[in-house]
């Protein structure tokens, strides 16, 4: 039996079922950014690629979790 997901990996599915793109290419528009801030990164997502605030946060935060 498998553990289920928590944190934010728990949003991934609903978030690539949602806006159409695998999760390694949000991870790279972050990487990418010239942002650093968490909060500057979650409005940008919301602001630029019409992420929910949900969303946004759960991308951002795993992202920079793994060291972007």
């Amino acid at each position: 039996m498998t553990a289920a997901v928590k944190g934010p990996a728990s949003y991934f599915p609903s978030i690539e079922k949602k806006y159409g793109r695998p999760i390694s290419e949000w991870k790279e528009l972050i990487r990418g950014s010239e942002l650093t801030k968490h909060m500057e990164l979650v409005s940008w997502l919301k602001a630029e690629h019409g992420l929910g605030h949900g969303h946004a946060n759960a991308l951002v935060a795993h992202t920079l979790a793994e060291g972007c």
